[in-house]
């Protein structure tokens, strides 16, 4: 017993440091734990294009919203460029309106919404980027694939619209139609594995998430849907699902219940919970509406899960159940008004933040009761939001599609601590890590930092 006693302080001395060491990352697209929350980054509250600024630079490609991730002091995002190079010509795989416009719930709409797609006979080059998070400066750019686009995607969104994931000692980049790609965190290629080939009238852009041993990515469509998982070092196929859902951006979240982790997926035919080794639904709820995107958020054990598109549907499920749950008392509260469409919710200290659609009116919930402390406040000077709200330092951060970020106070009341305006505009969520935040945009990508020498 004396022999083991000293080899479980060292043990635990180890495991306590990587916890505490591994706590300052972003290795997510929405940070530690998928949710939006920084437990020990300190940014500015206020900044301008004179103010704060440690370093701006100018992004390379189509503006493809890849927030980054970052793991010590490497930082890691997605880019889709424009070789300018033609394809040879054949006959384009794409799907035409008619053959998506049922099922993407815009039937009779095809000319109208055709409008804000874009497609590119060009041959696009899809590269993963680390930068030196405190110069900027690139540190390694590795080239994915060089392809011709074989469908179009929505105006707002790009060719690579994913965040990398990553654990400190590798990178998962997903691409959708084009695979999903494993590096090392030197840059080292280690592998890739084909999913399918989708058709989806606005593009692909679910990222991946890891859990346990194994790496997650989900392939909502307008065909036949999977949920994948690959072994994580050597992408070796564990299992894959099929989805009884259409075309969906919703990232996985892993959590985990009772000792045993789940893989949350939001869907407009229902949320459900997969076995992380063997991919078999734990249990499901119906009640979101079509094409969800939100990824859901956990707490106070619920998983809270919200959609927005032709409807409103913001639900609190218990969690630790089997089975479906669709109307039963598995379903702690909810809410069918002012819910958003593209944008995640937020859970901190004891409320949930959600937009109104893609606006910029804000309301708030208490977590357990679902009780409104505000619903549908308008945010000062901003307009439309993609990006989803994210927190640190006790303090809630909204970036806008008009340059505009809100700081806000966790309160039972809309109360506004700073407004501040960029020259660029945000649809990427904001990413902490120290002293600094990182606000990527349509054409600059800004580490903001009270700390600028």
């Amino acid at each position: 017993m004396k022999k083991f006693i000293p080899h479980l302080v060292v043990l635990i001395t180890v495991l306590l440091t990587s916890a505490a060491f591994a706590a300052g990352n972003w290795p997510t697209w929405r940070g530690p734990d998928m949710m939006g929350i920084s437990a020990d980054a300190t940014p500015p509250v206020t900044w301008s294009e004179s103010k704060n600024i440690k370093w701006k630079i100018k992004l390379e490609g189509d503006g493809s919203p890849s927030t980054p991730v970052i793991w010590q002091d490497k930082l890691f995002y997605q880019i889709a460029v424009d070789t300018g190079k033609k394809a040879p010509a054949k006959k384009s795989a794409e799907p035409s309106t008619a053959d998506t416009g049922n099922r993407s719930g815009r039937s009779g709409r095809g000319r109208s919404w055709g409008s804000r797609r874009k497609t590119s006979s060009n041959i696009f080059r899809l590269d993963l980027v680390c930068l030196n998070r405190h110069t900027g400066k690139v540190i390694w750019q590795k080239t994915i694939t060089e392809q011709k686009p074989h469908q179009a995607h929505h105006g707002d969104n790009g060719f690579a619209s994913f965040s990398p994931v990553t654990d400190g000692k590798h990178v998962w980049a997903s691409l959708g139609s084009w695979g999903i790609h494993c590096f090392d965190i030197d840059g080292e290629h280690i592998w890739s594995r084909d999913t399918i080939k989708m058709k989806n009238r606005w593009g692909d852009s679910n990222s991946p998430a890891l859990a346990g041993n194994a790496v997650i990515v989900v392939a909502d469509q307008e065909g036949d849907s999977f949920i994948y998982a690959f072994e994580k070092t050597t992408g070796k196929p564990l299992w894959k699902k099929s989805r009884d859902e259409i075309s969906g951006w919703a990232t996985p979240v892993v959590t985990t219940v009772n000792g045993k982790q789940q893989i949350i997926v939001n869907g407009g035919s229902s949320v459900k919970s997969y076995d992380p080794k063997n991919g078999d639904i734990i249990w499901k709820c119906s009640g979101q509406t079509r094409n969800a995107i939100p990824c859901p958020v956990v707490g106070n054990s619920m998983v809270y899960c919200t959609s927005g598109f032709r409807g409103s549907a913001l639900m609190a499920i218990k969690l630790g159940k089997t089975g479906d749950l669709t109307g039963t008392d598995a379903i702690a509260w909810q809410v069918s008004k002012a819910t958003p469409y593209v944008p995640s919710p937020l859970l901190y200290q004891g409320r949930v933040y959600v937009y109104a659609v893609n606006n910029a009116s804000l309301s708030c919930y208490d977590a357990k009761t679902g009780k409104p402390h505000f619903v549908k406040q308008s945010l000062d000077q901003m307009k439309g939001v993609y990006a989803s709200p994210a927190a640190a330092a006790g303090k809630i951060y909204l970036a806008g599609r008009r340059g505009v970020t809100c700081v806000i106070k966790p309160a039972d009341q809309l109360k506004t601590i700073a407004i501040n305006k960029l020259d660029d505009s945000f649809d990427c969520s904001p990413a902490f890590a120290g002293t600094e935040l990182y606000l990527k945009g349509k054409k600059y990508l800004y580490c903001i930092s009270s700390q600028t020498d």
